[in-house]
C-alpha cells in the first residue's frame, strides 16, 4: 500500500504569520509554487494559497487607506492535513471530494513534514503510466 509519506514533497517553502503579503507573494513566485504552509515554530498554523493572495490584493486595491496586509490577516486556519503514513488512496480521496490543490503533511505533534500536491500525485501518475509502458513492451516481445 502506497502512503502520502512517500511521495509528497519534504522541502516545503513556509511563511511565518508574522511576515506580510508582499513576502508571500515573494516566495510564491520566486519558487513556482501555489501554497504556501504557514507556521509558527515548525507547527502548521494555517495555509495561504495562490488564490488567497491575489483575492486580498483585489479587496486590499480598492481601499486606499488600507494598512498592509499580514499571513495571519488572510490565512486559512482550519486546515486538512494529513500524516506522512495515511495511505495515498485516502488523501487522494480527501483532495478530490473537497477540491483541495494540497494537504500539508504533520506528524502528531502538529509538526509540518512535508505537503502533498497535485504535481506529486501528477509526477505519480507519469511514473505508473511509464511502468505500465514497460510492461506492455515487454510483452510485446515475450
Amino acid at each position: 500500500m502506497q502512503i502520502v509519506g512517500e511521495l509528497m514533497t519534504r522541502d516545503v517553502v513556509t511563511l511565518k504569520e508574522t511576515q506580510n503579503l508582499a513576502k508571500a507573494d515573494e516566495l510564491l513566485r520566486l519558487h513556482r509554487i501555489r501554497h504556501l504552509p504557514v507556521v509558527r515554530q515548525d507547527k502548521l498554523v494555517g495555509l495561504i494559497t495562490h488564490r488567497d493572495l491575489l483575492r486580498a490584493a483585489a479587496t486590499h486595491a480598492t481601499d486606499p487607506a488600507a494598512q498592509p496586509l499580514w499571513a495571519a490577516d488572510i490565512m486559512t486556519r482550519d486546515v486538512q492535513t494529513v500524516r506522512p503514513d495515511t495511505p495515498l488512496r485516502r488523501a487522494v480521496t480527501l483532495m478530490l471530494d473537497h477540491k483541495y490543490g494540497c494537504l500539508p503533511v504533520v506528524d502528531e505533534g502538529g509538526v509540518l513534514q512535508g505537503l502533498l500536491t497535485e504535481a506529486d500525485l501528477v509526477r505519480y501518475a507519469q511514473h505508473l503510466i511509464g511502468e505500465q509502458d514497460r510492461r506492455e513492451l515487454a510483452a510485446e516481445y515475450t
